[in-house]
């Protein structure tokens, strides 16, 4: 027998809390996460002012997040919803106190399943992920997520992330829907970041592995396949080779053994030293041309929204100090004396035009790594974007190295 739950039904719309879902007229309303769970909060309160710090406590239990992440979160539901018939808009702001749900709202008992004119029946739930907290033996308060069934894959940190805030991203959804549909995969925020502890004192190449060895142990992981992008990729390493016992497969996608101060030209260098010091000035205040030296970077071909995004992960992943500090530990980072003792089967992909991390660093895992297989993806992103036909081939290279083609035919 289906599950009762209850719906919210206000002006055309109807909103679902239990389904994570909004429509309107029967049409689905894309809202990020944290923006769809401050509208319930105010939907189940409608007609009561809910003051600021209620509603941040409600939509961020336990986690310190500043004013401006509920602000947002409010503009983006005003621009979602639109204006009542009246003209009216459907959230009121009590200027210096907080918000009040304005419309009238009706409790409508209905099943579980939504029907969805997008996909012309009931719509299929998007996967949920599980974020829980740990503590590592330094005492530092981790963050982390568990999405999917099946064979664990672990993430290995990489610079700045935001477990909530990405996992309905442009830029890293369609990193872990795909994935979760193959594996339980663990993400976590690491130290200084994120949903995890801000201020920490002792940051380092060794408190991150340290890091991913608290996730692995609170998540009950025996053995498991290990993906480290970017700079997760030489915290992975590290990880296999000091625990070649647990991980049965390695991934490296776009990472290095080595930063810029034992790689890098002198230009280099100094172009470095630079980011650090404008990232320190222009972190988090909202300054296009900043977003922009970041997004042409990383995602040469992004999209204003994904521009956007980043632009928004500034203001809640981490303060200024914090990313240029975490910026100038990569540039430090060397474990290329381990590559020589990596046992794992080891898959190393990169992008052939990346310019973040230099598609040389890749051929040079690959090379000093005993039997990797190096794949090269026609991208100039460092981060593949859902849609490009590099992701696709990435997908199919991963399918093969971790095994789902086989799972699939032999069910």
């Amino acid at each position: 027998m289906p599950q009762l739950t209850t719906r919210y039904q206000f002006g055309p719309f109807q909103l679902d809390a239990g389904e994570h879902r909004l429509l309107r007229d029967g049409v689905e309303v894309p809202l990020q996460l944290k923006v769809f769970e401050t509208l319930c909060v105010l939907v189940e309160n409608a007609g009561r002012l809910l003051k600021k710090e209620e509603l941040l406590r409600k939509v961020w239990p336990n986690t310190a997040v500043e004013e401006n992440n509920l602000n947002k979160n409010v503009s983006m539901l005003r621009k979602a919803l639109g204006k009542r018939g009246a003209g009216e808009t459907y959230i009121e702001t009590v200027p210096r106190v907080g918000y009040r749900f304005a419309a009238p709202v009706e409790n409508i008992p209905s099943e579980t399943a939504v029907p969805s004119a997008a996909v012309g029946g009931f719509a299929k739930p998007l996967p949920r992920q599980e974020i829980r907290y740990s503590v590592t033996k330094d005492g530092a308060r981790l963050a982390w997520a568990s999405i999917g069934l099946g064979p664990p894959l672990m993430k290995a940190s990489n610079w700045l992330t935001h477990l909530d805030f990405e996992w309905e991203s442009p830029i890293w959804r369609h990193w872990w829907t795909e994935l979760s549909k193959h594996h339980r995969v663990i993400r976590y925020d690491e130290r200084g970041n994120g949903m995890s502890q801000r201020d920490v004192s002792d940051v380092s190449f060794d408190t991150w592995v340290r890091d991913l060895e608290t996730v692995a142990d609170a998540a009950e992981l025996d053995r498991f396949s290990l993906i480290g992008i970017s700079r997760g990729g030489p915290i992975a390493i590290a990880y296999a080779v000091k625990h070649p016992e647990r991980v049965t497969k390695l991934v490296l996608y776009g990472a290095f053994s080595a930063g810029t101060n034992h790689t890098g030209s002198r230009e280099a260098q100094e172009e470095l030293r630079a980011l650090t010091s404008l990232t320190r000035q222009g972190w988090g205040v909202h300054n296009p041309a900043f977003c922009r030296l970041f997004t042409s970077r990383f995602m040469p071909n992004s999209t204003p929204e994904h521009e956007n995004w980043f632009d928004d992960l500034q203001r809640v992943s981490t303060s200024a100090e914090n990313a240029a500090r975490l910026l100038e530990i990569d540039a430090n980072i060397n474990v290329r004396e381990l590559l020589g003792q990596i046992r794992v089967p080891t898959l190393v992909m990169h992008c052939d035009r990346d310019q973040v991390v230099s598609p040389k660093h890749g051929t040079q895992l690959a090379a000093e790594i005993p039997n990797a297989r190096f794949v090269s993806l026609p991208s100039a992103n460092h981060l593949m974007l859902a849609g490009e036909p590099a992701w696709k081939m990435f997908l199919v290279e991963v399918a093969a190295f971790l095994g789902w083609e086989e799972a699939a035919a032999g069910r």
